[in-house]
């Protein structure tokens, strides 16, 4: 009965590291639809949305039928409720892409200033969320809390991306429309970075028992 169970864990991380390259690729394809003005990536977006949409279903069923059909214990109940935490941060980390894809369609390419570091946060949160999903697979505490301190970086980036915006508003009012935008897809960069270290809290949790809010 035991090494079922951990064969049904072990599927039960295939499906959260499936999901999370659909995370990626959300936020890969909207930021791509950005700075390279290229509507079929922010449809990529929209449809790596509703992908996550659909697996957060298919994982949540099975968590279900884990906690229903098993006889798990305290420890198997704390990963596969850390995993059900889990999926509402993945979930709109999904929501978040498809917002950011949504905002690409009225932005002129024209417009270059800001976007570097957009582009530099972007991958920091790409890489927060591999590597949260990925500590979760290898139980990795010490990986969870790499990927919380590196939500640090995606901070200090927003305030660099918001001074530049701030800047150039104050030097060309006429652009004010272009830096909200920019600012709002900051901003949704930012908040993948913050559902990132959520998911390495929950990463800590299933191992210790402890929330990172408990330390």
């Amino acid at each position: 009965m035991r090494i079922l169970f951990d064969d049904l864990l072990e599927q039960l991380h295939v499906e959260m590291i499936k999901m999370g390259a659909l995370c990626e690729d959300a936020i890969t394809c909207a930021v791509k639809a950005l700075l390279d003005g290229d509507s079929e990536m922010a449809e990529k977006a929209f449809a790596a949305e509703r992908a996550i949409d659909e697996k957060e279903r298919e994982i949540e069923a099975f968590c279900m039928k884990l906690l229903l059909r098993q006889q798990p214990v305290a420890g198997d109940l704390r990963v596969i409720s850390s995993a059900l935490k889990m999926l509402s941060d993945m979930e709109r980390i999904g929501d978040q892409a498809a917002d950011i894809a949504e905002i690409t369609k009225d932005i002129s390419n024209e417009h270059m200033f800001g976007k570097l570091h957009i582009k530099e946060m972007a991958v920091a949160a790409v890489k927060m969320v591999t590597d949260s999903v990925n500590s979760f697979v290898k139980s990795d505490t010490n990986a969870a809390k790499c990927v919380i301190i590196e939500d640090d970086k995606v901070d200090a980036l927003f305030l660099r991306v918001r001074s530049e915006l701030i800047s150039l508003i104050a030097e060309s009012p006429e652009n004010g429309e272009y830096c909200i935008d920019i600012m709002m897809i900051a901003k949704y960069l930012e908040r993948i970075g913050d559902h990132a270290t959520n998911i390495a809290e929950w990463v800590e949790y299933s191992v210790t028992g402890l929330h990172g809010s408990e330390r």
